[in-house]
């Protein structure tokens, strides 16, 4: 009986091999199996650079032996085999141990001189040599000697998987040909008359041709082919996970004349600007339906995204409902309840009762707060993680906002939103997102963006402070800091790490980017506030510091004195780096800014520039000219504008590793899709899914395409999706 995508890997390939792909690649059926795509294709006749070898880490390489020879152990019994193979630029030796000299006689005969084969291990170097200790291996002509020999005369490509030390990749080249030979119809996810048009393969061709290529042209089409389904899958079910979500029936909550809405407005000392209008309405509108607002608001640092969530949760309040704004830190939550509270100003303020809810509160503090958020008394809740605790309820939850969307997921947003009856839902981030990937990221959310910034900020000019050309220059930061101090304006000094004296170095916040250079973090809070002590005018001015291993009424102490002007230089990680409102801070010196990624650097630089005085931004940094690490610290000094650097970061970091922690927690969907080079073919993909969804919204016409995303797009992949 033929195989199918969802037969079991046990019933087709037997318990062992299945057990084994389990365990390396979670692993269970033949559809899961054949989506393990090559990461590239060897040729034949080709020699892998052996000098590019990285060190530590399990590769294959393609390669011809040169040498060989045995010798007996010394201080113990048995022999070692070692092998020479070269590409005919580098070497590397190949070291097998055997019980005895027959045994590594026969190795030594089977790996003779001049033949060519794939090895796979892990690379290790003994005295200052490349090596593989016990490599796997596959000679080409082992294996149906006369096909090999053909395939190379015709360079046939020979596949290279992930593999793991585990299992190989042709091992799991042999279990995926046992498969594609036993293997009956692949169901099509697209319609004949739509692949034709496309020019895509059948997706039984498709896979067949990804696994065992008979030329070089055979493998684009199929990757064509594959990647389509991919994005098609993808589409489709974030555009009915929206429908779902439109099918739902919300309470209405409309602005009344008159009411909080109308006062909070008139109370401003400001106009709105004009995308601060435009997508209030649009937000406004959402509220006013009977079915629930799934928004994403786009907004530069600074542009104030805060206002408008403000707004509508006031029109949410009109009618009762309470709204609750989920915040990714304790000092971004305090700041906010600070600056709504404000903004709200001493005749609303009490009428809605701004409330802060989160984990570090002391046991009193946090039942008073969740009696008044039980009881409906607070109309506004702020809060952390502790929102979703089974413990705090809603009296009538209207509204969810998460603020910076990227530091939550789709699973935690939807957890605080069953604690209402389907209630409106807005996004906020002040990471700036390329359209393609917002809609492979956010394409279950409408999208709205605020590009124009308030008036009255003075701005910020931003310079690089190459440490590795300009030693010299890490005084003149200083200097230029105690300047800005003794003008009366305060600093913030932001570190990667908390202390890097200890063996396991405290790290705030992200890992680094992987091209960040050197082994660790040079400078952490504690020895930058140390060389500062001794600093001749900034050891005389009021310093802090501010990291996320301080306790909560510390942490909140320290923001609130630097907010009333009581700190003169802040040295913090990146707690800092959203939502942290102070109008007279004026400088941001970033410490080694290489390890920081571009929305983060363009983040942390956003906390200055926000009031009077123009801001100043020093991203101090010792990467060598013309790095990866470096370009990244140069392009965040060369623009202010968050959307063209969101551009630029995808050029930098590449195709790889464009949806970051999406990508790696979504991988049984996302296998070849990549978001800069495919941009075209996700928009086409989207009108594709789209028209298909229009005729046939629960797609039981489209039975195959339905099945294709119930095997690849489970509720663990669109919450990975979500946490980009």
């Amino acid at each position: 009986m033929p195989f199918e995508l969802d037969t079991s890997l046990t019933d087709a390939l037997g318990a062992t091999s299945a057990r084994t792909l389990e365990r390396a690649f979670g692993m269970k059926t033949v559809g899961q199996l054949l989506g393990h795509y090559p990461r590239r294709y060897a040729d034949p006749g080709e020699l892998t650079p052996i000098r590019e070898l990285p060190i530590g880490e399990t590769v294959t390489i393609v390669a011809e032996v040169l040498s060989s020879s045995v010798r007996r152990m010394r201080n113990r019994p048995g022999a070692m085999l070692e092998v020479v193979i070269g590409d005919g630029v580098g070497r590397m030796t190949l070291t097998f141990f055997a019980k005895g000299p027959g045994q590594a006689e026969w190795r030594q005969k089977e790996l003779s001189v001049g033949r060519r084969g794939i090895f796979s291990g892990k690379v290790g170097m003994f005295k200052d040599t490349v090596q593989f200790a016990h490599p796997e291996y596959e000679l080409f002509d082992d294996i149906d000697a006369a096909q090999r020999q053909a395939d190379a005369r015709r360079n046939v490509p020979i596949p290279i998987y992930p593999a793991t030390s585990a299992i190989q990749s042709w091992q799991i080249a042999k279990l995926i040909a046992a498969v594609l030979d036993a293997l009956g119809e692949v169901p099509e996810p697209l319609p004949e008359p739509l692949r034709i048009a496309e020019g895509l393969l059948t997706a039984r061709d498709a896979l067949e041709r990804i696994h065992r290529p008979r030329e070089r042209n055979d493998i684009d089409p199929a990757v064509r082919t594959l990647r389509m389904h991919e994005a098609l899958t993808l589409q489709a079910a974030l555009l009915q996970q929206r429908e779902q979500v439109r099918a739902l029936t919300a309470t209405p909550r409309t602005a009344e004349r008159g009411g909080l809405l109308e006062r909070f407005d008139a109370s401003l000392p400001f106009r709105l600007t004009e995308d601060q209008r435009q997508v209030g309405a649009e937000i406004a509108a959402d509220l006013a339906a009977d079915r629930p607002m799934n928004r994403l608001v786009q907004g530069e640092v600074g542009s104030g995204k805060t206002l408008v969530a403000l707004r509508a949760m006031l029109q949410v309040a009109q009618s009762g409902g309470q709204a609750a704004l989920i915040a990714p830190t304790e000092v971004l939550a305090g700041q906010h309840l600070r600056s709504i509270t404000k903004m709200l100003g001493p005749d609303l303020a009490p009428q809605l009762m701004p409330t802060l809810l989160t984990g570090q509160m002391t046991a009193p503090e946090r039942r008073k707060a969740a009696l008044r958020v039980a009881s409906g008394q607070a109309l506004i809740v702020i809060g952390t993680h502790a929102l979703l605790s089974e413990k705090t309820t809603f009296a009538d939850l209207a509204l969810v906002v998460v603020d910076e969307q990227h530091r939550f997921g789709v699973e935690q947003r939807e957890a605080l939103r069953a604690k209402g009856t389907a209630p409106h839902a807005l996004v906020l981030t002040a990471t700036p997102i390329p359209r393609t990937v917002a809609m492979t990221v956010f394409g279950d959310l409408d999208t709205s963006v605020i590009r124009t910034m308030p008036s009255g900020r003075a701005g910020i000019q931003s310079f690089t402070a190459p440490l590795a050309e300009h030693p010299w220059w890490f005084q003149r930061v200083w200097a230029r800091a105690a300047e800005e101090i003794e003008g009366g304006r305060q600093v913030f000094a932001v570190c990667a790490a908390i202390d890097t004296s200890k063996e396991s170095v405290d790290a705030d916040g992200a890992a680094p980017p992987p091209d960040a250079e050197g082994k660790g973090p040079r400078w952490g809070v504690v020895q930058l506030d140390e060389i500062l002590a001794t600093h001749p005018v900034l050891s005389t001015m009021r310093r802090a510091v501010l990291h996320g291993k301080m306790p909560a009424d510390q942490k909140d102490a320290v923001m609130r004195a630097f907010a009333r002007g009581e700190i003169d230089l802040l040295i913090a990680t990146t707690v800092i780096e959203v939502g942290v409102d102070v109008p007279n801070a004026s400088t941001m010196v970033i410490m080694e800014a290489d390890r920081f990624g571009v929305s983060q650097l363009h983040q942390l630089r956003g906390r200055v520039g926000r009031g009077e005085h123009p801001g100043l931004c020093l991203l101090v940094t010792e990467a060598e000219a013309g790095s990866l690490a470096r370009e990244r610290v140069d392009a965040v000094a060369a623009t202010l504008d968050g959307f063209a650097l969101a551009e630029v970061d995808l050029e930098l970091r590449g195709e790889g590793d464009v949806l970051g922690a999406a990508q790696s927690g979504a991988r049984s969907s996302l296998r070849l899709l990549r978001v800069v080079k495919d941009a075209g073919l996700i928009v086409r993909a989207r009108e594709i899914a789209a028209g298909i969804l229009a005729d046939d919204p629960s797609l039981e016409r489209h039975p195959a395409l339905r099945a294709t995303i119930d095997r690849r797009v489970t509720d663990a992949d669109r919450a990975a999706l979500g946490k980009n």
